[in-house]
């Protein structure tokens, strides 16, 4: 029992103080609280995000509706410019909410039940480098690489945030809100090669992510939470 205990103790200190990626699918909406077809494509990802640990939830509150009625406090130019991105890699000609996004690869409304679960069903998962978090830094290690990707930093929210809305379409609503974006910053460029990242430090109850993803709205090549 004393030798047990020794092992497990010495286990216990020579672990790394940093988180390994597993690998996840990455879904991502984009929302607005001025959009009365949201509220339900909100709903489902926050039951995904409660139902499935194998999936990375991040929601995007996007700035076209802020002129309509409503301004969303969480949207800001660059979560609508990331969806505009994916128009141009999903070859869509315009943008909408609510759409979910599926690694990159695929879109739906998500407004029904079952649509997400099935689109990540049918779409390839993120099978490139391995990528570590530690607290200062994040590592994204060697594989083959088709063509530079970008590193991008992801800071959300994972509590649930209840926002009362009081004019737009959703007046009088109270819309809860999970895993909502609040820092989307580019590292830099991945070539291939094995790359470490600084990470700046969280914002006060903020979680941190990391995509690994080709240019121009293209795939997600890997993701990790810390």
């Amino acid at each position: 029992m004393l030798r047990a205990t020794l092992f497990a103790a010495v286990a216990l200190i020579a672990a790394p103080a940093f988180a390994q990626s597993t690998p996840v699918t990455v879904v991502e909406l984009f929302q607005s609280q001025g959009c009365s077809s949201c509220p339900p494509a909100n709903a489902n990802v926050n039951a995904l995000i409660a139902s499935r640990p194998d999936v990375l939830a991040l929601s995007y509150a996007v700035t076209y509706w802020d002129n309509l009625g409503w301004k969303d406090r969480f949207a800001t130019p660059a979560y609508t410019q990331r969806q505009w991105d994916y128009a141009k890699g999903l070859r869509h000609d315009n943008v909408w909410t609510p759409q979910v996004i599926v690694n990159g690869r695929a879109d739906t409304t998500g407004t029904h039940d079952g649509q997400i679960a099935q689109l990540i069903a049918t779409t390839a998962k993120p099978a490139g480098p391995a990528v570590t978090i530690s607290a200062g830094s994040v590592t994204v290690g060697k594989a083959a690489a088709a063509a530079p990707a970008d590193v991008w930093l992801v800071r959300y929210d994972p509590r649930t945030v209840a926002v009362s809305i009081k004019a737009g379409e959703n007046d009088g609503r109270t819309l809860p809100h999970r895993n909502i974006v609040h820092e989307l910053t580019r590292l830099g460029d991945w070539n291939g090669a094995s790359s470490v990242y600084k990470l700046p430090p969280a914002g006060a109850g903020l979680a941190t992510a990391v995509l690994v993803q080709a240019r121009r709205g293209g795939p997600i090549l890997a993701a990790a939470r810390g």
